[in-house]
């Protein structure tokens, strides 16, 4: 019965250590990675992705977008409310859904 008792201790005390360890090992990667350098095509696309962020924040909308841009625009915006009816094409259409409504038939 002791025997039983310290193999069922022993496996609880390996699962938990286990489970220490990989959660160390997990954590100690993380903090690795982010000390060393990052690859020279990595920091390029970041960099990039930054700049393109700050230059889209300052113009409020497409960067680099000029007048041939939003006549492009407003001509396709015209095209799908032509075709499509009109309508709000800024906002999702609101859907209803009514229930059918079902006669019995006398036999």
């Amino acid at each position: 019965m002791a025997l039983h008792r310290l193999f069922q201790l022993s496996s609880v005390l390996r699962s938990s250590v286990s489970l220490t360890l990989r959660r160390n090992i997990g954590l100690s990667a993380v903090v690795f990675n982010r000390a060393k350098d990052l690859d020279p095509i990595q920091k390029l696309f970041l960099d990039k992705i930054r700049a393109y962020k700050t230059k889209s924040r300052a113009s409020g909308g497409v960067v680099d977008g000029d007048a041939s841009y939003d006549k492009n625009v407003s001509d396709e915006i015209f095209k799908l409310q032509r075709l499509y009816g009109g309508g709000d094409l800024d906002n999702f259409p609101v859907l209803k859904f009514t229930d059918p409504t079902h006669d019995e038939v006398a036999k």
